[in-house]
């Protein structure tokens, strides 16, 4: 391998097998408990050859990964982008030495600290002052070098008058703030950081991405998974573009960002509305209608009102759960974002029954045009259980009353328009 690249990977692929349960009508309890039985049998069986105990009456095979070929020199930011689904997180994992390759050879150089979920590495029960050494330690330093760094890690996340408070007790802003302060500041050669940054707020994710452009300019490198285009933009130098396990696309940030927002909508049979089946997770389906009030086909028009319909059904009951949606033009920039908790306290409560959260303008702000729509749904300061933030292309029309004034500006920072949320 060439003294410059620190990251190699030939061929590479990750395989899971997933199992499911085939539909079974007019069952005796003699089926069922044979079922049982064999079942059982397989597990022992696959157990005693070291595989994996797989639940299911059949296996599929799924490749998270599929022959991936590319080489990472030091001191590049490389921007992985795709859509959900596409790969990135199990190439982050695979990169982390987390998840082990099913197929190829990855040859990585140098040290790797990576920041692949809020806290992660944390002990909830330890104080802050006690997880920046731990989790220093797992990233492979010393005390004394721990110890050197401790107070720029302390008062770059921000958390002076509760280092010695229990993480546990910490918001989900305070985690990510310490956690990337910690992997930031004890400059691995390598650093990997996915799409976590979206918990902070907008002052501290400028701080953070002012922090990887100073890690770079050291020689550092950087792979960076995020779905603001705009970030990938100014931080990274080049782009790998992934689909269905596939890098589709390894050059150019713009022409990443290109191939990215043709694949966005390559498979949608309809603007203004998209729905997703999910494999895993605690949500099981999401779909989003997007229409306009006015009397032309229901089309969304500048300055007419507007209504945005998410519709999800999960796995569990999910009580106190939150949807959150984001709009963005579409070069990546957030036009408008709003949660139904806890800005109006309207809880919405999940499970296998469908249940829709709506939001709605009278008056939508936006230029005639193309945009972007977000989803997140939540429970709010403790978990995420679905995001998406490209989840399907919107088409905004001019207004057909020649009484409506068109917007005489594209927004070029948020907005907050008048809305409500109904559950």
């Amino acid at each position: 391998m060439s003294s410059d690249i620190v990251i190699r990977a030939e061929g590479i692929g990750k395989k899971y097998l997933i199992g499911h349960k085939t539909a079974q009508r007019d069952n005796t309890m003699r089926d069922t408990l044979m079922r049982s039985l064999a079942g059982m049998g397989r597990s022992f069986a696959d157990l005693a050859r070291g595989k994996p105990i797989i639940s299911g009456d059949e296996i599929e095979e799924f490749w998270a990964l599929k022959d991936l070929d590319f080489e990472i020199r030091a001191g590049e930011v490389v921007g992985v982008i795709g859509a959900n689904g596409a790969g990135k997180s199990t190439l982050l994992k695979v990169l982390s030495r987390i998840t082990e390759l099913s197929e190829g050879r990855l040859t990585i150089k140098g040290r790797v600290a990576s920041l692949l979920e809020v806290g992660t590495g944390f002990h909830p029960e330890l104080t802050g002052r006690e997880n920046i050494y731990l989790n220093g330690a797992i990233l492979g330093m010393t005390h004394k070098e721990i110890k050197s760094k401790f107070d720029e890690i302390v008062d770059f996340a921000g958390v002076e008058k509760f280092v010695d408070t229990p993480v546990k007790r910490y918001s989900s802003g305070m985690y990510v703030r310490l956690a990337f302060s910690v992997a930031g500041h004890l400059e691995p050669e390598i650093l990997i950081v996915d799409e976590v940054l979206a918990v902070g707020d907008v002052e501290f994710q400028r701080k953070c991405l002012g922090r990887m452009e100073t890690l770079s300019k050291g020689g550092r490198t950087i792979l960076f998974v995020s779905h603001n285009l705009n970030s990938i933009s100014n931080l990274c130098s080049r782009a790998l573009v992934l689909d269905q396990g596939h890098c589709v696309n390894d050059g150019a940030v713009p022409d990443g960002i290109e191939t990215f927002l043709s694949l966005l909508t390559r498979d949608q049979s309809a603007l203004n509305e998209r729905s997703m089946e999910l494999r895993s997770g605690p949500i099981e389906r999401v779909a989003v209608k997007i229409a306009g009030t006015s009397e032309v086909r229901g089309d969304l028009e500048t300055g007419m009102p507007a209504e945005f319909q998410v519709t999800a059904s999960a796995r569990e009951d999910i009580p106190g759960a939150a949807c959150r949606i984001i709009l963005y033009s579409m070069d990546g920039a957030e036009i408008f974002r709003s949660a139904s908790r806890p800005y109006w306290s309207v809880p919405w409560s999940l499970s296998r029954m469908p249940a829709t959260a709506t939001l709605q303008m009278p008056n939508l702000p936006l230029t005639p045009g193309e945009y972007l729509l977000g989803i997140m749904l939540e429970v709010p300061y403790e978990r995420t259980l679905f995001e998406d933030s490209r989840f399907c292309k919107i088409v905004v029309k001019p207004p057909v009353s020649s009484a409506v004034e068109l917007p005489n500006f594209f927004p070029a920072s948020p907005l907050w328009p008048e809305h409500k949320w109904t559950i």
